[in-house]
């Protein structure tokens, strides 16, 4: 990769959804009595939050959203990192802003004013780990260019942008000119594709946002296939290493893909014991990488610190690490 200037004080600044995850435990039944699909994301209004929610029992509640995972994991990590995202000054915003500042990273985005709820999802764990997502977007779907603070892009080594906020006209138009801000700063440009639904509503844009600024991508093999349109993951290796100097694709159980123009690596999953919750694996997944990158070390020790950080996060309830994540990757990385 080119040289990021010395000068530049912040190594991350992540833009994506500010929302309150909301974890709860319960069966395939009741997926089948809501209708809902397991491991899929779904939008829902507030009358639908309010009627999941009379029928769970709320394990744990904290500041999330997947660039927000992403963000806190660097900041576990010692990493000075910063998150922007849009709420408003009500239950479920004052307790995001608490929560994220708790975790290290900075957050000094202003409430909006705005008739709209800050956003919440609620998680739904069913007993084989899988996650299913519904979601009420509120606030941050109104998240615009004035939200952004463009001095701490300027000052970032990495923009961090998630593709979930794709969704929003608005929230595009922030993207693009934090990229445009960011790709005159000598900031490289980080995008998360979120998730296959999100791809297959918007594969035009994100192919054109890839080529026009992205340097690092960060997806699944079911995301980028539905990227290229393709079910041949070789193929699609080959077009993204034409397009970004590093991707990185998640395999499930299988592993992980790091791959740059000159080669592949084949990263090995970490078990550390049995997978309980899959939420934000991917972010995290995602933090270990950066967070490797940030400290110029290989491709190779990069994928592991990302799938020792992936690893550990399945065994616990929610996003956010109970021990301590420097040991435990100094402790497993060959």
């Amino acid at each position: 990769m080119s040289e990021i200037p010395l000068s530049k004080k912040i190594d991350l600044v992540g833009i994506g959804n500010a929302i309150v995850d909301i974890i709860t435990n319960i069966d395939d039944e009741f997926l089948e009595r809501n209708f809902l699909k397991k491991g899929s994301m779904n939008l829902i209004n507030l009358e639908n939050s309010d009627k999941i929610l009379k029928d769970c029992k709320i394990i744990k509640q904290i500041s999330g959203g997947s660039a927000a995972n992403t963000v806190v994991s660097l900041a576990n990590l010692g990493n000075n990192v910063e998150f922007i995202g849009r709420i408003k000054n009500d239950k479920f915003g004052n307790f995001f802003s608490k929560d994220i500042k708790e975790s290290g990273a900075i957050f000094n985005s202003k409430y909006a004013e705005t008739r709209e709820s800050s956003a919440h999802s609620i998680i739904l764990i069913t007993p084989d780990a899988q996650r299913t997502m519904c979601t009420y977007l509120g606030a941050s779907t109104e998240f615009e260019p004035n939200n952004i603070n463009y001095e701490s892009i300027k000052r970032s080594k990495y923009l961090y942008l998630e593709g979930y906020l794709w969704d929003s006209e608005l929230a595009k138009q922030a993207f693009i000119k934090a990229a445009k801000i960011a790709k005159e700063s000598n900031t490289k440009i980080i995008l998360s594709l979120s998730d296959s639904f999100c791809v297959d509503r918007h594969r035009e844009s994100f192919l054109n946002l890839i080529n026009d600024y992205v340097d690092i991508l960060f997806c699944n093999e079911e995301e980028i296939k539905s990227l290229f349109k393709s079910t041949d993951l070789e193929q699609c290796k080959t077009v993204i290493k034409s397009l970004c100097e590093i991707s990185a694709i998640t395999l499930g159980e299988e592993g992980s893909l790091i791959v740059n123009k000159n080669k592949t690596e084949l990263i090995k999953p970490f078990l550390f014991g049995k997978a309980i919750d899959t939420t934000g694996a991917g972010d995290i997944f995602a933090g270990g990488v950066i967070h490797g990158l940030i400290n110029n070390l290989s491709l190779n020790e990069c994928g592991q610190i990302g799938s020792i950080c992936a690893g550990h996060i399945v065994t616990q309830i929610g996003s956010r690490s109970n021990i301590n994540l420097t040991k435990l990757i100094s402790e497993n990385i060959s």
